[in-house]
């Protein structure tokens, strides 16, 4: 069988389907793939029954995997391999957490806009969010399109925003949440990334406007206008015709470029169990292979 691709926003995000992804997948697939992802942005595959190995080696097919702020927290995890991030409100024992946990205090972040490890170089490409476990009700996963958002600024913002660059910093949402009990080596064991505000997706040619949460400053700028101005840009890229709002459904996986959109998770009643598991790869030109 060959991809097939239902749209499922007027700009972006479409249910993929045809092409078995708990099998190794050959260059047609993978090209195909990397294809939709250029057009879309944003992959939705229904009735999964993947293991964590099958989704490694799916993630695996586009590029290197990352283990993102485990490099900072350094704690026991629940999964026994690095490469899948837990996505979970349990501990270690398979028990719900405390509402105040510290895992759930870290997770909070997830619920801003943001791009999977924009903090680091190289950035994150693709991630592969499976779902095992879902509550009865929120918890839904919302993308807005940054492509879109830089087509719709005005011509004279365009021009303002080409040029300048933004650094991003792993513990900025942390810390904007009261979570700030970190030592200076956590604090070092990320260096801050810098990235242009504009960037031209090296899949699709497509320009587009690479803000959110985790950018804390711009170069040569006050902190305090820096921080006002990428708060209103911020704005501008989540306005609701941008949006997709992902209510989740057990075998759901949601494949999505980091370089494209933005995405956060939504509130859900932590006293039920919520499991999925994440995959995030770098950005490398294998995740753009069906650009060339």
């Amino acid at each position: 069988m060959t991809l097939a691709l239902k749209p499922l926003h007027p700009l972006f995000v479409a249910e993929a389907s045809g092409v078995d992804v708990s099998q190794p997948l050959n260059d047609e697939d993978r090209k195909a793939i990397n294809a939709a992802m250029n057009e879309y942005a944003v992959l939705v595959w229904r009735g999964l029954n993947l293991s964590g190995e099958q989704q490694i080696a799916f993630s695996e097919s586009f590029g290197p995997l990352d283990i993102g702020l485990k490099r900072v927290f350094k704690r026991q995890e629940r999964l026994s391999d690095e490469r899948l991030i837990d996505i979970s409100n349990v501990d270690l024992h398979g028990e719900v957490n405390q509402r105040d946990s510290p895992k759930n205090l870290s997770s909070f972040a997830n619920q801003l806009w943001h791009s999977d490890s924009s903090f680091m170089s190289p950035k994150a490409a693709y991630s592969m969010l499976h779902a095992l476990i879902i509550p009865a009700e929120g918890g839904n996963t919302e993308f807005t399109d940054l492509r879109a958002a830089y087509d719709a600024l005005s011509p004279e913002l365009q021009r303002e925003v080409e040029g300048l660059s933004a650094e991003h910093f792993a513990l900025h949402t942390r810390q904007l949440l009261g979570d700030d009990a970190y030592t200076d080596e956590q604090k070092k064991a990320i260096a801050p990334a810098i990235w242009p505000l504009v960037q031209t997706h090296p899949g699709s040619g497509r320009k587009l406007l690479f803000v959110g949460v985790h950018a804390h400053r711009i170069i040569d700028w006050p902190v305090a206008e820096a921080r006002i101005f990428l708060l209103d840009l911020l704005e501008h890229a989540t306005q609701a015709p941008f949006v997709y709002a992902h209510q989740w459904q057990v075998g759901d996986l949601l494949m999505w470029d980091n370089r494209s959109t933005l995405h956060r998770g939504r509130r859900y009643n932590l006293s039920e169990r919520r499991e999925l598991r994440r995959t995030t790869l770098n950005d490398t030109p294998k995740a753009n292979l069906a650009a060339f």
